[in-house]
């Protein structure tokens, strides 16, 4: 292998981490060996520690000097970094800490792109050179030299994945989301492991109709009748309301949902159920999508989405109003099935002392669904990755 591929291979905060080993007095010899790399690949890397030329460094100059007050400003600053950075891998982490060594070996590399690994390995209280060597390639792996993990490596990223996820994950979309995250393994394995040990999706609690239907105002006829798949965005939208419980009373949650990317593309979160609610989760969709005339926006029968004031912001967007079938939860069944995960994910189990704390925790949680999470029905991509490879696709048809 020449030069240029190994440096490729490692990268900066690793090389620093080998030298600091040495430095701190162990053998360049037992570091390489610990680490799975070439011992003249560590003493190159120390040699150009020592000159200022690491990979990262400005090449041939080392660091200049700075006035006492300067330095103490710096030190001052990179404290309160740490410390910020301390507190919040020590709040995403804590599930983990009561794990074992594996299960937080898998965290930190399920995290690496966003903490420094040696600050990880702190906090989690393991060493950064064991991390290195659990995370070390296997030599003359099967596959074109692929790792493969161990059954107890592979169970510390599962534990961790559901740990981050809160449960929401089952086998299938586990397996996938192994796959994203660069672990090639058999959905087959994933599903027997997670089998054996008792690892799964949390459960859906039963359907509670919220529906005030009980009103003499006008009905939209059901333009829909339970075709959820549209050909493009910005065809057919729908919306609901749920409700979430705090100590300061409830939080309600309006949103709009497209349902050919099931992305979720305006919300709303008040203290009432009036019609802003529902009405200000709907401009907010169509200020971000701008959507063409015609557009379908489908809802239940509660008296928000068939007041006066909704319907005629609906008619100056030129969007249709469709409404499903009396106590029939089926007719919206995509919105129903969002606030199943929803709930699944962040509110059931939780307490939240405000209204701000389950706002936040909603937020947080419809930025990861939009972005993040693996969807079933758009062939396992999340929302917006799905409908930015649609956009993809009828740009390239086009051209």
């Amino acid at each position: 292998m020449n030069e240029k591929q190994t440096r490729a291979k490692y990268t900066l905060e690793f090389k620093q981490e080998a030298v600091r080993q040495v430095k701190a007095g162990r053998a360049a010899s037992a570091v390489a060996a610990t680490l799975g790399m070439p011992k003249a690949s560590l003493t190159n890397w120390v040699r150009d520690d020592a000159k200022g030329q690491l990979a990262g460094q400005p090449e041939g100059k080392a660091m200049q000097a700075m006035a006492p007050e300067q330095a103490e400003i710096a030190r001052l600053r990179a404290q309160v970094a740490r410390l910020t950075m301390e507190r919040d891998i020590g709040k995403k982490s804590r599930g983990v800490l009561c794990a074992g060594r594996a299960a937080r070996y898998a965290w930190i590399f399920a995290m690496k792109g966003r903490w420094p690994i040696t600050l990880m390995c702190q906090v989690l209280q393991v060493s950064a050179s064991g991390y290195f060597r659990w995370n070390a390639p296997t030599r003359g792996a099967k596959h074109g030299g692929r790792r493969r993990h161990s059954d107890d490596a592979l169970l510390a990223h599962i534990r961790a994945i559901h740990e981050q996820l809160r449960g929401e994950y089952g086998w299938p979309r586990m397996h996938r989301e192994l796959l994203a995250r660069g672990l090639r393994v058999g959905k087959e394995r994933v599903r027997r492991l997670m089998q054996r040990h008792g690892i799964r999706a949390k459960g859906k609690r039963k359907f509670v109709v919220t529906t005030d239907s009980a009103h003499r105002l006008p009905v939209a006829p059901d333009l829909v009748q339970r075709r959820f798949t549209p050909v493009a965005p910005n065809v057919l939208w729908s919306g609901d309301i749920t409700y979430i419980a705090t100590d300061e009373g409830w939080l309600y949650l309006a949103a709009v949902l497209d349902l050919h990317s099931r992305q979720v593309v305006g919300w709303s979160l008040q203290s009432h159920m009036q019609t802003s609610l529902v009405k200000d989760a709907l401009l907010m969709a169509c200020f971000r999508r701008r959507p063409a005339a015609g557009l379908i926006f489908h809802s239940d029968r509660g008296s928000q989405y068939c007041s006066q004031d909704f319907q005629d912001t609906l008619t100056a967007w030129g969007v249709r109003s469709s409404m499903s079938r009396k106590g029939n939860c089926w007719d919206n069944a995509p919105t129903e099935s969002l606030w199943g995960r929803l709930k699944t994910a962040c509110v059931h189990g939780q307490r939240f002392a405000t209204r701000q704390q389950a706002r936040q925790a909603v937020m947080d949680w419809i930025a990861f669904y939009n972005h993040s999470r693996l969807h079933s029905a758009l062939g396992y991509l999340s929302p917006m990755q799905f409908e930015q490879r649609w956009l993809a696709a009828q740009r390239k048809s086009a051209a």
